[in-house]
């Protein structure tokens, strides 16, 4: 599993403890304890863990780096929190700071005209916001799109 992509701890741990119960190790009396296959699980992430072969802050490295070009920010830690994983804080400020170029790229790729009537407007927003965006970084796209207003004008 590891081999073909970085796993977060929580979801390696979901997943091995499945594998446990699908081939009956695990939990075989039904009784919803089995704190001995949870110990040999967290055992082998902490070994894991250790020989460098699973990481945490890796895996929402590469998160950020798969999801950044069509996502906002919200939904990039909305996905990661699934995973048990916070988004550390100098990849949410990389983030951030890149926040409306990224929101204009997509609209750009995803629309490249603006709104030419308020339902292809709400439209617009709707499909930005869905993916994350903050209200503000999509008033200002499509506001000026090109993005050629001044940034210090509010």
């Amino acid at each position: 599993m590891l081999a073909r992509r970085e796993h977060s701890r929580h979801e390696l741990s979901t997943k091995l403890w499945a594998h446990a119960r699908k081939i009956g190790a695990a939990d075989p009396d039904g009784s919803g304890e089995d704190t001995d296959w949870q110990r040999a699980i967290d055992t082998l992430l902490d070994e894991l863990e250790a020989q460098r072969y699973l990481s945490d802050a890796r895996f929402a490295e590469s998160r950020v780096h798969t999801r950044a070009a069509g996502q906002g920010q919200a939904r990039i830690r909305q996905e990661l929190a699934r995973h048990g994983v916070e988004l550390p804080d100098d990849l949410a400020q990389t983030l951030r700071s890149t926040e409306l170029d990224r929101a204009r790229a997509l609209w750009q790729r995803r629309f490249g005209t603006p709104a030419q009537d308020v339902r292809e407007q709400a439209r617009q927003m709707r499909f930005l916001a869905a993916r994350g965006f903050s209200g503000d970084v999509i008033r200002r796209v499509l506001h000026d799109p090109a993005g050629d207003e001044d940034p210090g004008k509010p």
